[in-house]
């Protein structure tokens, strides 16, 4: 009789251990653990599969030829950006984002256009049935002959249509809902996230065929399952916005292929996901043309692309025991910091005001170039004074008050021309000449206070 063994995983990060923990040790989060069966002699079995074997033998490095890098067009702009130029032939990659922000409807929008360029898409649905599937397709407007409908959860059946019909294309919705039965534990567990992720890799590696798995994320944003899910693609993309609102993000976190931190930028609308071609009048559109305290423009840079975005700040008097510090869009310890720098370096007393902080549109903003448009919204909402709706405002803010330079200037700059902008105010080590816009550089963060507002 064969001995069964057990053992306990952490859902989260994928750590394991002989008996339960309440505190995973790994990624410190509670509760995570759950028990796993598992057979030796299934899992031997299932580790030497013929198919599994990598036959090949080391050559030198100098003998690898190198064949061209095929990649193939999605005919949506904004998702080939964040591709890199498109999909990569034999890539694997990880589609992630919350419920109900569009990543089913992405999915099923790509498909069809792929199958309008001719090639075979298999969609392998394990969360709906085939009717549901085609009511979403009549909806958007997709309905190729091309495109194959798999509603299944085996993995085993699964590999055996892929052998069957031979598609270019595999969607896979989603991989949190298909399971082996060559791997114990429940459906969504470690175990069988990775072992399905990994059969998906070798399906992709050995045959050439292009593999796009959706991804769940857990409350923290992080997408479920174990951390080797990530490493395994060869990209990762992110799924982000308001599902309350109508636009969409789609971001680059990992990429192989191509540049990372690329964004494209999408609107939901009744008939499925639009692009957003000028993705700065959409986060500028409800801008007031009459200035009011609080409020810069700065100029991010998300991958290869500028983004102008506006910043809003609010100071006013505490009702509370200890001021409130609030974000939405910007990392609070980073709003620490900046008034820390606002209160020692210019002398602005915020210990008794609460400081909200919101960046419109709804896009997440991590750039450090970020920082003086933060520290001036803030300073000019608190003495109620205003900047400048013509200007624009970009730099990193040290500690000791002074201004850090920042990659790209001219790109930025070309971006705020574009846009109308009349006046720039950048940091002093990236003082450049252009004739179709007013540069001010600055060293110190008193000096852009200055030189941004009608006041000093």
């Amino acid at each position: 009789m064969v001995k069964v063994k057990s053992k306990w995983v952490c859902q989260n990060c994928g750590y394991e251990t002989a008996g339960y923990l309440g505190k995973c040790p790994e990624c410190l989060q509670w509760g995570t653990f759950q028990e796993e069966v598992s057979s030796p002699v299934k899992e031997l079995n299932n580790c030497v599969l013929d198919e599994f074997i990598n036959k090949e033998k080391s050559i030198p490095l100098n003998d690898i030829e190198l064949g061209q890098e095929v990649r193939i067009s999605t005919n949506i702009s904004e998702f080939d950006r964040i591709l890199g130029g498109g999909f990569v032939k034999g890539s694997l990659v990880l589609l992630a984002g919350d419920p109900g922000i569009g990543k089913s409807t992405i999915l099923l929008q790509t498909s069809g256009e792929l199958c309008k360029s001719g090639k075979k898409v298999l969609y392998v649905s394990a969360e709906e049935s085939a009717s549901q599937l085609k009511l979403r397709a009549q909806r958007l407007d997709v309905n190729p002959e091309n495109l194959l409908i798999y509603p299944q959860t085996l993995m085993e059946k699964i590999k055996a249509e892929i052998d069957d019909v031979k598609p270019d294309f595999i969607m896979v919705d989603s991989i949190q809902a298909i399971y082996s039965q060559n791997i114990s534990g429940s459906i969504g567990s470690v175990s069988q996230i990775r072992e399905c992720c990994n059969l998906l890799m070798y399906i992709a590696k050995t045959k050439g065929i292009t593999v796009v798995i959706v991804g769940h994320v857990t409350k923290d944003g992080n997408i479920a399952g174990p951390k080797v899910l990530e490493h395994m693609v060869d990209t990762v993309i992110y799924f982000e916005g308001d599902k309350y609102k109508s636009y969409r993000i789609l971001r680059s976190i990992k990429n192989r292929f191509g540049n990372t931190s690329e964004v494209g930028i999408f609107e939901m609308h009744a008939l499925g996901l639009k692009e957003v071609k000028n993705p700065n009048e959409l986060f500028l559109n409800e801008r007031s043309q009459v200035s009011t305290p609080g409020s810069a423009i700065i100029v991010t840079n998300e991958g290869t692309r500028p983004l102008l975005v506006e910043i809003q700040a609010l100071v006013g008097t505490t009702s509370y025991p200890s001021p409130r510090r609030v974000t939405n869009g910007v990392d609070l310890s980073r709003l620490h910091q900046i008034l820390a720098v606002l209160e020692k370096r210019v002398g602005l007393n915020l210990s008794k005001q609460d400081v909200y902080v919101n960046v419109m549109g709804g896009i997440e903003v991590d750039e450090p170039s970020a920082d003086l448009g933060i520290a001036l919204a803030i300073a000019t909402c608190a003495n109620d004074i205003v900047v400048d709706s013509q200007t624009v405002i970009i730099g990193e803010i040290g500690l000791s008050g002074e201004i850090h330079p920042v990659d790209n200037i001219e790109k930025r700059l070309n971006e705020a021309i574009a846009s109308g902008f009349k006046k720039a105010i950048i940091p002093y080590a990236n003082k450049v000449k252009n004739d179709k816009i007013e540069i001010v550089p600055v060293k110190k963060l008193m000096d852009a206070i200055k030189f941004s507002t009608s006041i000093f």
